[in-house]
């Protein structure tokens, strides 16, 4: 007869095995283009409720890793020329609405009453590049875990509605592929849900997005010397290092790459491809980290901080965009 124990540590190895297939099977689908992004970041979504993550341990990294390959890739896809058009155009309105932000953003936290530091990484997130700006700001203000992960929550959430969202409104709106790719890389949060939201829409609109994000990811360096002041820590924040998006300097180089050699256009294709394969499996892995504990975690303050400020952003730039541009 089989101990208590014993049964339940069977059951827990069947239903760990379990989820391995499943991940497992979904990455297999992404790898041969089955599904689509939203798709994939639904899937993790479910998965992860239902069954749970075996490789939680690994998903940080995982995401991290295949983000910034990912972006890097769709690099040799883009042409230099049209990507400083585009940056150029959408510099004014990336500075207005990152301040825009900042600044409504902490009237909302006030208005709100969230906490102090939940409520600026919720609005540094939002006006920035997501997890990437709150990774970057959190030592410089010395949040704890709870506050830090209490903003990923916010910010991951409100990224998944974006990928299906924008798409569906761009083509109601009948925006064009370079007014849809500005206003994904100005109100949605994260690099890895505006690409994916973009790719959907276009590749003009890929392109645009792709790179007026990452120069507005750039702007990390700056936020976080304000908010050193902002917080008063600047003593103790010399020392803190701040994370510099390294990788951006890559994208430029395969973009110079596909523009300036034309001899590699062989293989450029094949790497955008395999770029468009590894975001689909990350918007997979950023679906498996939404589990219902996460959603419990977030609380209803900082959720309608970051749905309020998502809203007033996502507006203010489509106006500006339709009607100032």
């Amino acid at each position: 007869m089989k101990t208590k124990q014993e049964t339940t540590a069977q059951l827990f190895e069947i239903n760990q095995s379990l989820q391995q297939v499943l991940f497992l099977a979904v990455i297999l689908l992404c790898l041969f283009s089955i599904i689509s992004p939203p798709i994939a970041l639904l899937l993790g979504v479910l998965i992860v409720n239902l069954f749970g993550n075996p490789f939680v341990e690994f998903n940080h990294k995982a995401i991290t890793f295949l983000l910034q390959f990912s972006v890097v890739g769709l690099g040799f896809g883009m042409n230099a020329t049209s990507a400083v058009s585009a940056g150029k155009e959408g510099f004014l309105l990336t500075v207005f609405s990152i301040f825009t932000t900042l600044i409504f953003g902490f009237l909302l936290g006030k208005w709100l009453k969230t906490e102090k530091k939940t409520s600026h990484l919720i609005s540094c997130g939002t006006a920035i590049c997501g997890g990437s700006a709150i990774a970057a700001i959190s030592p410089v203000i010395k949040s704890n875990e709870n506050q830090t992960s209490i903003a990923l929550g916010v910010i991951f959430i409100l990224n998944s509605i974006a990928l299906f969202v924008f798409p569906f409104i761009g083509h109601q709106l009948d925006l064009s592929q370079k007014d849809f790719g500005l206003w994904c890389a100005i109100a949605i949060h994260d690099t890895s849900s505006v690409v994916g939201a973009a790719n959907k829409y276009g590749a003009e609109a890929l392109q645009v997005a792709t790179t007026v994000k990452l120069a507005r990811a750039l702007w990390i360096i700056p936020i976080s010397i304000l908010t050193a002041f902002f917080f008063k820590r600047q003593s103790r924040s010399v020392g803190t290092k701040i994370k510099i998006p390294y990788f951006i300097g890559l994208f430029i180089l395969a973009m110079l790459v596909n523009t300036y050699f034309s001899s590699t256009a062989i293989f450029t294709a094949h790497i955008v491809g395999i770029a468009k394969i590894g975001l689909t499996i990350t918007l997979f892995l950023i679906g498996a980290t939404l589990n219902f504990a996460t959603l419990k975690t977030v609380g209803v303050k900082p959720l309608l901080q970051g749905i309020f400020l998502w809203i007033f952003i996502a507006v203010l730039a489509l106006v500006s965009i339709l009607y100032l541009s």
